[in-house]
């Protein structure tokens, strides 16, 4: 066989196994490009055992529903700021069909980035602007610090509770209000004293902040920032405190009254489904709490009495059912002006709009 032969040969092998190589590749693409691609970007670790780790316990759950159909991805520790919108714009340009963003800050950046990926679904968490590619969902937390505010009124013996609050926004501060009349409630003298600590998410000052108000005589400390730190600072100091988004017991077995628990993962798992069907729709905001499933009460400790307990899950039961609203009237605002009139509810636009405190809340809502 001469040389001009064989050279023809190896030539031939060689288009062979290209058009192999590139047929293999191809058929990996196209395999991959049939799951629908859903991101979600968080303000913190997935491992703070609170906020973040309940929207990874809902993507998982995403993953668990739809098997090989999806695939997940995710970026933790992704500041309210434009990283967010460079982090969503790299998922959208990665071929990510739907993203969930998972903090009020993230609220403008998405509405910047659906306008530039008008084929993405976007879903946002706790904000309230939509679009056509943006919707948005919250849970009641209000509901879960209503029954865990008459808890804390009820275990207090120095009759005053700490509260370590993230940033000024209505969310928070419904939070606080409900928590205050529901502790007010079960206990005339109670007090609150809030701390403001301008963060999500920093161990470091939220425990700073928790044994300020122990020092300052709370025995009883509530929050509304993700980490465990506070439930860490409250067993060793021998006072209460409640697991916020997640159960944080393991961090304070005598400490951890109970705990708001958010249930993220029904929803994640729906929404996927919508756009995987092609159902979604843009433009929708959701509300839901305690009767929806979307904000669980966690396990009672044994440390609270029977008849306590009996109350808490009364308030729950009334709240899910409908026959209960923790801002019924008569309610005053801070300054002494009526709001609600006896009998009156709160409506939804005041609750979502909420920037101010109730009768009875000492300090001012920092500006």
């Amino acid at each position: 066989m001469n040389r001009n032969v064989l050279i023809a040969i190896a030539g031939l092998i060689a288009v062979v196994l290209a058009l192999s190589i590139w047929s293999s590749r191809q058929d990996t693409e196209v395999a991959s490009s049939d799951k629908y691609k859903v991101g979600f970007i968080y303000i913190g670790p997935p491992g703070d055992h609170g906020w973040n780790y309940q929207h990874d316990v809902g993507r998982k759950a995403v993953e668990e529903a739809y098997g090989d159909k999806v695939e997940t991805v995710f970026q933790e520790n992704v500041p309210e700021s434009a990283d967010a919108e460079r982090v969503m714009s790299q998922m959208a340009l990665a071929g990510t069909d739907m993203i969930f963003a998972t903090s009020f800050g993230y609220m403008d950046p998405v509405i910047n980035v659906a306008k530039k990926f008008p084929g993405v679904k976007f879903e946002h968490a706790t904000g309230y602007k939509t679009a056509d590619n943006v919707s948005t969902y919250s849970a009641r937390f209000y509901e879960g610090r209503s029954v865990v505010g008459h808890v804390a009124g009820k275990m207090t013996r120095t009759n005053i509770v700490g509260y370590v609050a993230s940033f000024p926004i209505p969310e928070v501060v419904r939070g606080i209000n409900s928590a205050y009349l529901a502790a007010k409630k079960a206990n005339p003298y109670v007090k609150f004293k809030i701390i403001w600590i301008f963060t999500w998410y920093d161990p470091a000052k939220e425990a700073d902040a928790a044994k300020t108000l122990i020092s300052q005589g709370a025995d009883v400390v509530l929050q509304h920032v993700d980490s465990s730190a506070i439930m860490s600072v409250a067993e060793e100091k021998g006072v209460y405190a409640f697991g916020q988004a997640s159960d944080m017991s393991a961090f304070g077995p005598n400490a951890h009254l109970t705990a708001i628990i958010n249930g993220w993962a029904p929803y994640y798992v729906e929404k996927v489904k919508q756009g995987m069907e092609g159902t979604w729709k843009g433009n929708q905001q959701v509300f839901d709490g305690i009767g929806a499933g979307m904000v669980i009460i966690g396990d009672l400790n044994d440390n609270i009495p029977d008849s306590v307990k009996k109350e808490a899950m009364a308030i729950k039961d009334g709240i899910a059912s409908g026959t209960l609203h923790p801002f019924t009237g008569p309610i005053n605002k801070q300054d002494g002006s009526p709001w609600l009139k006896n009998g009156e509810t709160a409506d939804v636009g005041t609750l979502l709009g909420m920037n101010f405190y109730v009768e009875g809340i000492e300090g001012d809502i920092p500006k």
